[in-house]
Formats: structure tokens, C-alpha cells, sequence
């Protein structure tokens, strides 16, 4: 058993606000001073593959895949426990499996990163869970276009208006979601707009 804080984190951010880069440094530094480190995330996202994660930025790293009903109490009676758990698009874990997270981080620190709302501002299941359960909720910051900081997840289709209603989970880049403040949010739902705020994302 490591000397490690025993806790459960939860890193939680807007699209684009470099949390799966941040959540692979972190594994890097803990894995560069010899602690064995576990990588998980949920199977519903499949953007990079299925058991790879991968940041905006280029770095990438394989990683263990959760199932919806897996429960990850089972999962580890049967594999080691690493001395660090990090876990990525922690917003797609069910209720159950993030009460597990609680359970597991009395023996290591479990590290979550991920979104705390959807493109409506609503919570998701694992988000709501985490921040009800989390010893330490950490934000990591992103600018909207206007100089405030974003917290809505903006989702646009393919004419470039703003969508405010639709499935929760729907995967996709910079030609889906950006990351804004909530009054601009409200504001825009026109293509024109839509285009000056990507330039703007993209020259940050």
C-alpha cells in the first residue's frame, strides 16, 4: 500500500479546457516516480478507438474500458489494484460505478476528469454523483470568446445554429461542440457567429 492521499477527485471542465491532457500528465508524473497507475474510461466513448484516450493536444495513452452495468468492485477481485486510478470522460460513469470510485479511493487516490453538463447545461449522471461524492472538485478553466469563462457546452448542427434539446450523449469535435459563457450561449443561433467563434476558439 502506497503513501499516497486516499481520495476521490473530480477534474471537471467544458469541452476543449485540456482535461484529458491533463489527466495524462498527471498519469505520466506518477508513473515517472515509479507508482503503477490504471487508466479507465467509459466504452461509450469511442472518438479515438476503443480502449484509447487521447487528447486534443496529441498525447495518448491505452486504457481499460467500463461497461455500463460492470461493476468495478467485481473487476478488481479478480485484477491488482494499481496505486492510482485515473479516469477519463468521467460524466459517462453511472451512479453505481462512481459510489465503486468512493469506495475504492479508502485504499488509493482515484483521480475523475470530465464534464460537469451537457449542451442543454443540465448535470450528467456520473457528473451529479461525483460532485455529491468527490473529496475535492477542481475546475479547470477555459476562456469563451468574449474573454468570460465558458461553462456551457455549446452543440450545433450542421446548418451552424445552436441545438437546446436532443440525446444527452452525442460524440463529436470542434464541428459539434464549443465551449462558451452563458450569456453568448443564449445569444447565438446563427451560422455567421457560429464560425467567428471557432476562429476564435482555434487561435487560443
Amino acid at each position: 500500500m502506497s503513501n499516497l492521499p486516499k481520495e476521490l477527485r473530480f477534474y471537471y471542465g467544458v469541452v476543449g479546457s485540456s482535461k484529458t491532457a491533463n489527466a495524462l500528465m498527471t498519469r505520466y508524473n506518477y508513473q515517472e516516480k515509479g507508482y503503477s497507475v490504471l487508466l479507465m474510461k467509459p466504452s461509450v466513448d469511442t472518438r479515438d478507438g476503443y480502449n484509447i484516450v487521447k487528447s486534443r493536444i496529441g498525447l495518448e495513452a491505452e486504457a481499460v474500458i467500463v461497461e455500463p452495468g460492470q461493476s468495478l468492485t467485481a473487476y478488481f477481485e479478480h485484477h491488482s489494484l494499481p496505486d492510482v486510478i485515473i479516469a477519463d470522460e468521467a460524466q459517462f460513469f453511472t451512479a453505481q460505478q462512481v459510489e465503486e470510485f468512493k469506495d475504492i479511493s479508502a485504499r488509493i487516490p482515484v483521480y475523475c476528469y470530465g464534464l460537469k453538463v451537457d449542451f442543454r447545461t443540465q448535470l450528467f449522471e456520473g457528473s451529479r454523483r461525483l460532485l455529491e461524492l468527490a473529496d475535492t472538485c477542481i475546475e479547470i478553466e477555459a476562456l469563451c470568446r468574449c474573454g468570460n469563462k465558458a461553462t456551457v457546452n455549446a452543440r450545433f448542427d450542421s446548418a451552424g445554429n445552436i441545438i437546446r434539446e436532443g440525446s444527452q450523449i452525442l460524440l463529436g469535435g470542434n464541428d459539434t461542440y464549443l465551449a462558451m459563457c452563458y450569456h453568448c450561449w443564449k445569444r447565438v443561433n446563427n451560422v455567421h457567429e457560429k464560425e467567428e467563434s471557432q476562429i476564435v476558439h482555434a487561435v487560443k
